[in-house]
């Protein structure tokens, strides 16, 4: 067989696979590249990529697949349709952009469909399924595939293939059948398109074997459907009943789908009271008009369901459910045994807090964990008090920081009595991270996330299949707070894919940039002085900011530099600045911070506990550093950046990447120390190629930062402006960040 494809590879192909669809959650580039990565004899690939995003992640495949670039907004049909038109495959597989597929499926496919007559029409496939929690999962359609066979079947001899799981993505459809039929088979119902493609057919033949990837999203990221949606889901059946008028067998297990899926339906849905009622009330008449001749409903409780819902009894029917959920609360509490006394003691005030109202004039802010007035928080607070000085902010702080806050600065301890009230009666609650799991999303309160860098390393979900990163994480409850979150702040496209992806919700993203960003783009040279004066940097001399991160597969904090080796190297007129990361607080250098602020030995100044960082960053001629977020923000400077990746293979092993750090660094790669060295005591920390690198970094990934991402945050979210009235985003080029050290000085 794969002779026979290889002849006739240059002539026609076998199989057209049409990848159609937005790169929903960034998934579009993962399904290109596992086609990409296997050849695809006999097989064309065809992209109608709905968007930009889609666009750009098609074009890096070109020209082994062809694309069809599509506007936003454009649905999947038409997606579909524009695919279907530009494919001469004898076969069309329909792949939306956010699924997968398995190694060697599109070949074998062709190598099953080749071998078919041309009066079969649809080839059902096996599949498996992928959600955030976990990938690979098999398919109930197996056995029922394996019992079919492989021969061709007139589809109303073998009745039972209707309950193979409604996808077009795991059934093939000869591309004359697909055209004779398109206008019905167009349409935004995917599961109609599934199963009329089985009614229509004359035969069918089945390929047991795992052929597609079906990757459920998380309903929570989803846009809630309307009722019109909800009650879609009667029209479609009764309209495929319709469809198997005359076909009995087709008729009986149409009929049983129907009801299961409308009470399975009624029962999960969260349906609004009216829209739960009227969905019943449908589903009964459905039930009642469509019922087959001598139809007996199943023994037990599965039974008195389907008769309630026939006698439209909806009220029974849901204290049927209450009863049978009573029970199972029932049992659940008496095996657990919950209720600690503090636990109770903190829910009391915190749910009588909850009774009052929403106070819109109340705002609370925390950053890091609650470490202090820092971070993006921090900025949105500050041009809060300029635009809306009518808010009132509280910072949650811990009660170490709280000493070290600004005077007069508002502020609640966590864990006490005002901390619980302020969390339940603000209508703003702004955080870097997360607030605890026990905070109620209010109506009426907005929930903002700012996060605190751009990711390189996997974040969220994506941290599953790592386990040094997933350790310890409740991705369950991570997901129950993220579904609080109203906004999410980014600082370019990057961002919002990323955060889209790992943090599957409803959030609407704010392409403001990061407002922490700000001060590179407002600051000026009396400014950049005043921190090296602060700092102690004299005139003329170089500070080199050494910024490393942590690591996940490390039980502390390592040093992964000789720093007094490399400060001798670099010379009288060179200044470390040495940043740890917050988690290892005071082991950067080799002596302990206190936290009153850096302390100097030698050319060496521990700045870990100093703040805010991007003071630092304003100081310094040039930044060092690993993977830390700290290189998307200094690029805003437009100052020079070395990457030292010593342990580059596994940290992308053993944490996960989004991108190759070492093929789209910003600047030049040390692999060691000796590297680093001849870097930074050299031209090539600096030089020409060393420019261009950071160009392109800067126009990727400061696409948002221009110095007003705070006016816009807060225009957006407190004032409630319409997004299309907000400052413009500044393009790269045009924008002027602040004065280097050597500028500074010079003026």
């Amino acid at each position: 067989m794969s002779e026979t494809l290889s002849e006739t590879a240059s002539e026609t192909p076998e199989l057209s696979v049409v990848v159609h669809g937005p790169d929903v959650q960034d998934h579009l580039s993962a399904l290109l590249d596992s086609l990409d990565a296997h050849p695809l004899t006999g097989v064309e690939v065809i992209v109608a990529a709905v968007g930009d995003w889609a666009r750009e992640a098609a074009e890096r495949h070109t020209p082994a697949f062809t694309v069809l670039p599509l506007p936003d907004g454009a649905r999947d049909p038409a997606a579909r349709s524009a695919g279907a038109a530009r494919a001469s495959g004898r076969w069309l597989h329909f792949v939306h952009a956010k699924d997968g597929l398995p190694p060697g499926a599109p070949r074998a496919i062709a190598e099953h469909a080749a071998g078919l007559p041309d009066t079969v029409d649809v080839l059902l496939l096996d599949h498996v399924r992928s959600t955030w929690r976990a990938s690979g999962l098999p398919s109930p359609d197996g056995p029922r595939l394996a019992r079919a066979g492989r021969a061709a079947l007139a589809p109303d001899d073998h009745p039972a293939l209707l309950e193979v799981t409604p996808l077009l993505g795991n059934r093939a459809v000869r591309a004359g059948f697909w055209r004779a039929h398109e206008r019905l088979l167009t349409t935004d119902d995917e599961p109609f398109a599934a199963y009329a493609a089985l009614l229509l057919a004359d035969r069918v033949a089945c390929l047991p074997h795992p052929a597609y990837e079906d990757r459920r999203l998380r309903p929570e990221s989803l846009p809630p459907p309307t009722p019109e949606q909800r009650y879609a889901l009667v029209e479609r059946f009764e309209t495929l009943l319709g469809l198997a008028a005359g076909r009995p067998a087709a008729h009986a297990v149409l009929y049983d789908l129907m009801i299961r899926e409308c009470l399975h339906a009624f029962a999960r849905s969260g349906m609004p009271d009216d829209v739960a009622r009227e969905f019943f009330h449908r589903a009964s008449l459905a039930a009642r008009r469509h019922r087959p001749d001598g139809h007996r409903h199943p023994a037990g409780l599965e039974g008195v369901r389907r008769s309630l819902l026939e006698r439209d009894a909806c009220a029974e029917y849901r204290a049927l459910r209450a009863a049978h959920r009573t029970r199972r609360r029932a049992r659940s509490a008496v095996r657990t045994g919950r209720h600690r006394a503090g636990t109770l003691l903190r829910t009391l005030q915190y749910r009588r807090a909850l009774a009052g109202p929403v106070d819109p004039h109340l705002a609370v802010f925390s950053a890091y964990w609650a470490r202090g007035v820092a971070c993006n928080p921090a900025a949105i607070a500050a041009r809060l008090a300029e635009l809306a000085p009518g808010v009132h902010p509280v910072w949650v702080v811990t009660a170490a920081g709280a000493a070290l806050l600004p005077p007069g600065t508002d502020h609640v301890v966590p864990g006490t009595r005002r901390y619980w009230e302020v969390l339940a009666r603000a209508k703003y609650l702004v955080n870097n991270v997360n607030f605890p799991d026990a905070v109620v999303k209010r109506p009426g309160t907005v929930h903002l996330q700012t996060h605190h860098g751009t990711p390189l390393k996997r974040m969220g979900v994506d941290q599953m299949p790592y386990p040094a990163a997933a350790r310890g994480l409740d991705f369950q409850a991570l997901l129950e707070r993220v579904d609080r979150w109203d906004f999410s702040v980014s600082a370019n496209s990057h961002s919002t894919r990323m955060w889209q992806r790992a943090y599957p919700s409803r959030h609407v993203s704010l392409d403001h940039g990061y407002p922490r960003n700000d001060v590179f783009y407002t600051a000026g040279a009396a400014d950049v002085r005043a921190v090296r004066e602060r700092l102690g940097i004299a005139p003329g001399h170089r500070a080199v900011l050494y910024a490393p991160t942590h690591r996940d597969y490390e039980a502390g904090w390592t040093p992964r530099l000789d720093l007094a080796a490399l400060a001798d190297a670099l010379g009288e007129e060179t200044i470390l600045l040495v940043r740890a990361h917050y988690f290892y607080e005071g082991t950067a250098a080799p002596h302990a911070s206190p936290p009153a602020g850096p302390r100097r030995t030698g050319r060496i100044i521990d700045v870990s506990s100093y703040d805010p960082v991007e003071e630092l960053c304003l100081a310094a001629d040039a930044l060092v550093t690993d993977y830390s977020s700290i290189m998307f923000d200094y690029a805003n400077l437009d100052r020079p950046i070395v990457i030292h990746a010593d342990d580059w293979e596994t940290y992308r092993t053993t944490r996960g990447v989004y991108f190759d750090l070492m093929a789209e660094a910003p600047g030049p790669v040390a692999r060691d120390q000796a590297e680093l060295t001849e870097i930074l005591t050299t031209d090539a920390w600096r030089d020409e190629r060393a420019a261009k690198a950071r160009a392109a970094f800067r126009r990727r990934f400061c696409e948002y930062d221009d110095g007003r991402a705070a006016e816009r945050v807060v225009r957006r979210v407190f004032l409630g402006e319409d997004e299309r009235t907000l400052p413009p985003v500044l393009p790269v080029e045009e924008r002027t960040p602040a004065p280097s050290p050597e500028e500074a000085t010079a003026s």
